[in-house]
């Protein structure tokens, strides 16, 4: 496909990724991305200890609960499967993807703990112990990791190498994945022109 694509706003990473972007679904993830560095940040002023609102601490619960694992399951359940079949063998994709998966095995073992650890902070307002800080840290750092290797290699071999049949497979799933009736709810959920 290799093509650029235009005329979307970036978001800011503030709120969930817009509905209405799933016709684009390369474009979605790529939000979705953009979500994920903004929850790292949040994350990091936490562990540093900065004064953070009950409700930026809810933002990042909901996150790491409702929307990062929908977003994993994107990958993993399609866009991954979707680069294996599409990438040429001097791609050398599966070395890339094998770690990714590595990657979302350890988030999915470690978000747990972070989750309880920001209710309670949310419940009972203190200082973290250093070692609180260093779990919150440590994530953030690792996803950081990951969304550079989504960020640089992933998407843009997803935009060479996926056809446009892919690509609508892609948006459908992602749309079913959000009980979205494929495009017609996505396209009302923007609004009129």
């Amino acid at each position: 496909m290799g093509k650029q694509v235009t005329g979307l706003s970036r978001g800011d990473g503030l709120e969930p990724t817009a509905m209405s972007l799933l016709h684009k679904p390369l474009e979605f993830i790529h939000e979705d991305h953009l979500r994920e560095r903004e929850i790292c940040a949040r994350m990091d002023q936490i562990a540093q200890g900065s004064t953070v609102s009950a409700s930026a601490i809810n933002d990042v619960i909901h996150f790491l609960t409702r929307e990062l694992p929908v977003h994993l399951m994107d990958e993993e359940q399609d866009l991954f499967p979707l680069l294996r079949r599409r990438c040429l063998p001097e791609d050398d994709i599966g070395k890339i993807i094998a770690r990714l998966f590595r990657d979302h095995g350890h988030a999915n073992e470690d978000t747990p703990g972070i989750v309880k650890l920001l209710e309670g902070l949310v419940e009972t307002p203190r200082t973290l112990e250093d070692a609180e800080s260093g779990a919150l840290a440590t994530y953030a750092s690792h996803a950081r990791r990951h969304l550079i290797l989504e960020n640089a290699i992933i998407l843009p071999f997803a935009r060479l190498r996926l056809t446009g049949a892919d690509l609508e497979t892609l948006c459908i799933r992602m749309c079913q994945r959000r009980g979205i009736n494929h495009l017609q709810e996505s396209d009302d959920a923007e609004g009129p022109s």
